[in-house]
């Protein structure tokens, strides 16, 4: 039954692909395949051999059937152009019955897994949140993961973020069950997800059951809550536990801050200023962060004047300023459009003695590149650099962003190859902006530099990164060098999109390389072939 219905499957899609006449004259035209058996007792081992030489996919002994069930309890297949990842994350695509043949399985793959590879199994595709919980369960019994916390911690994070809360708490009851004492990052995660959802309340009744997951209400548990409320906009929620846990644990100068800054962050100066008094009248002084969180509310609240008398008030004082609080006049007169405010106080902190932070350029350079003004960026860029504040990885990507979206590459490289100089880690996305603004004005030479940086940094190049070559190479006329991309691009499993494929297929006709072409032609349509086959058994359960 298993052999007859796997031939049904077979021909009716290929009756469906040749409903689509460019398909099917690609890709299923040379296919012929063998008779269905009339006997249900035929070799299976015989007839899979048959289908091996038809399909363009090798099947070695896909199956093992059971005798008293004739259930499945194995399957093989050629996945050696997976990464291990996929290889794990596949398992679950093949409906293995039962816990012990799934970790057979797992085995069977002959991955060696990592806590690198493990964090990219649970926090890359689909798995539902059982599977996870599943491959959890035998990845921290393999050797080489390590089976502390932060194991923990990889999981917790992946099941909130898919808003399997239900497998998230029954995670962190085994963590307790097993002595493993949760942490304030733990509590984080756990209220963070619910309310990165908007189940505020399934979070501050978390918080309620504190000692049932083996934490204890006291200060540091406390301004972990109002820290995940305040930084997802949730002040009112944050005032109102305040209020009732002020007389059960100690409110210290850190979580009046913190709330502050979240009624500053939202431009409710009136809120602000009640809370401030409420926090004078409870005998703490404001600290410079307080002041800056005032001043930055009223820049927020479009009231520069007002934030302008704190200042003064604190110039005053002379004890009170520092490099937070010159933040929040920068911040302010940016908030209200008014650059050359701004680089007014970013001057004085400089005279004062006082060091700008990474944020402080960030907000000066984001506005200079929103506004166009990249000599100015790129001369803010340089000074950060000069001063020894490395960007991070994010933040080079967010420059490289704003560069890429208008005019030539020349500015984008230019803080590229400044921030690979400083020792700053560049991401794959930023790679990836580069080559395509380089490949569309057909900068080629600056655009195979760049795509070999890009692999001797380590980032492994897809699909997009061989059409962003390809589609370059071909704008400037270099169509060998394209062709043999092409073709490594293939190798590697990748096929470039239909519009890359006929761009480079006219070039070649037009330049009268017609043996390239066809030759092209016929790798191009055995992958095609591949990988029209390898998507629909992948549908079907298999994977390989």
């Amino acid at each position: 039954m298993f052999l007859r219905g796997l031939y049904t499957n077979i021909f009716r899609y290929t009756s469906l692909l040749h409903h689509h006449s460019s398909i099917s004259a690609f890709s299923f035209s040379t296919l012929e395949f063998p008779p269905i058996p009339k006997h249900e007792n035929h070799d299976e081992s015989h007839i899979l051999s048959q289908l091996s030489d038809v399909l363009p996919i090798s099947i070695h002994n896909p199956i093992a059937v059971n005798s008293s069930n004739n259930q499945l309890e194995s399957m093989a297949a050629v996945d050696d152009f997976l990464s291990p990842e996929d290889k794990l994350r596949g398992v679950f695509l093949q409906r293995f019955n039962g816990r012990a043949a799934i970790y057979r399985a797992l085995i069977g793959v002959g991955v060696e897994l990592n806590d690198d590879v493990f964090a990219k199994v649970v926090n890359r595709g689909n798995l539902c949140g059982e599977s996870m919980i599943m491959f959890f369960n035998w990845a921290i019994e393999q050797p080489n993961l390590t089976n502390n916390i932060g194991a923990y911690h990889i999981i917790l994070k992946a099941l909130g973020r898919r808003k399997f809360f239900a497998h998230m708490m029954e995670v962190l009851k085994d963590m307790t069950d097993k002595g493993i004492s949760p942490n304030s990052e733990t509590l984080f995660i756990i209220m963070d997800s619910y309310i990165r959802a908007r189940q505020v309340s399934k979070a501050v009744k978390v918080f309620g059951d504190l000692e049932k997951y083996g934490l204890e209400c006291n200060e540091e548990t406390l301004s972990v809550v109002f820290k995940c409320l305040c930084g997802r906009k949730h002040v009112a929620t944050a005032c109102s536990l305040f209020n009732r846990m002020r007389d059960k644990v100690q409110c210290d100068l850190a979580m009046y801050n913190i709330i502050i800054g979240g009624w500053s962050k939202l431009g409710r100066v009136s809120e602000v200023e009640a809370f401030l008094k409420e926090m004078v009248d409870d005998g703490l002084e404001p600290d410079c962060v307080t002041f800056s969180y005032v001043i930055e509310g009223f820049g927020r609240a479009n009231r520069v004047d007002d934030a302008v008398k704190v200042f003064n008030y604190l110039e005053e004082k002379g004890s009170a300023l520092s490099a937070e609080v010159y933040n929040g006049m920068i911040f302010t007169f940016i908030a209200s459009g008014d650059i050359d405010g701004a680089l007014k106080y970013y001057e004085r902190m400089l005279s004062n003695g006082f060091e700008p932070k990474m944020d402080t350029y960030c907000r000066i350079i984001l506005y200079f590149l929103k506004s166009r003004r990249v000599a100015d960026a790129i001369e803010m860029f340089d000074d950060m650099l000069v001063r020894g504040i490395i960007p991070s990885t994010g933040t080079v990507t967010e420059f490289i962003e704003r560069l890429c979206s208008y005019g030539p590459p020349h500015a984008a490289l230019m803080i590229y190859k400044k921030a690979k100089k400083a020792g700053c880690r560049i991401s794959v996305t930023a790679y990836k902006l580069l080559l395509m603004r380089l490949s569309r004005f057909g900068k080629c030479g600056m655009l195979l530099n760049v795509w070999d940086e890009m692999q001797g940094s380590g980032c492994s190049s897809d699909m997009k990164v061989y059409e962003y070559i390809i589609n370059g190479l071909c704008n400037t006329g270099q169509l060998e060098t394209a062709a043999l991309v092409m073709e490594e691009s293939i190798d590697k499993g990748f096929f470039p999109s239909k519009i890359i494929c006929s761009k480079l297929n006219n070039k070649l006709m037009d330049s009268n390389k017609v043996e390239m072409a066809y030759k092209l032609f016929l790798k191009l349509k055995k992958t095609r072939l591949n990988e029209n086959a390898q998507r629909y058994w992948r549908a079907k359960g298999w994977h390989f």
